[in-house]
Formats: structure tokens, C-alpha cells, sequence
């Protein structure tokens, strides 16, 4: 039963995002995060095989949830200000910074 939480917990959670062209892109969740009281996602791309992207290229976008239907789709934003867009992307390089940081630290204490 162990085994079958550890496979639940590897999964990827995935998004299907609608492009301007009416085509639709296979996004996984990278994470989800918090910047001035306001929360963003961060989605990486995945190709026609449901593989990365090789440019690895992430798109951010301004996220909310509507909280009387928690089982309404997620509202996804495109961020038109500059000044926002960098401070979301400046976060999102911190967690990344932070995740690299943990599984450094993780591989040196399994070695």
C-alpha cells in the first residue's frame, strides 16, 4: 500500500492551457506560489509525448481559485505588467534556487 502513495505522490499534475491560435498545450505544475498577497503558477510545457520541452522554457501566470466552488477550474492570468511579471519571476528563481539547494543537500546526506 506504501508503494502505491509513493506512485500517487511521483504523478505530475498537468494542465491543458488554451492558446491564442484556439490550440491547446499540455502544461505540468512546477509549483504554485505566493508573491505580495497575490498567488502565480508556474507551468512548464510538455511536448506531443507528454516529455519536457527541451528549451525548458516556464511560463508564469497570475492564478486564483474562486473558494466558494472549490470544484471550479483555477483561474489562470496572463501577466501584463512588467513590474509584476518580474517580481513573480524573481520568486519563482528563488524556489528553483531553493529546490536545487534541497536536493543538493539531500544527494551529499545519501552519499
Amino acid at each position: 500500500m506504501s508503494e502505491e502513495k509513493n506512485n500517487m505522490a511521483e504523478e505530475e499534475m498537468t494542465v491543458e492551457l488554451e492558446l491564442e491560435d484556439g490550440s491547446t498545450v499540455t502544461c505540468a505544475v512546477v509549483t504554485i506560489f505566493q508573491v505580495k498577497d497575490k498567488d502565480y503558477i508556474a507551468l512548464l510545457p510538455l511536448g506531443q509525448s507528454g516529455e519536457e520541452e527541451e528549451e525548458g522554457d516556464v511560463w508564469i501566470y497570475r492564478y486564483s481559485e474562486n473558494p466558494d466552488d472549490p470544484n471550479e477550474e483555477p483561474n489562470l492570468e496572463y501577466i501584463e505588467d512588467d513590474e509584476e511579471y518580474e517580481a513573480a519571476s524573481d520568486a519563482f528563481d528563488e524556489f528553483l534556487d531553493s529546490v536545487e539547494f534541497d536536493e543538493l543537500v539531500s544527494d551529499e546526506e545519501d552519499a
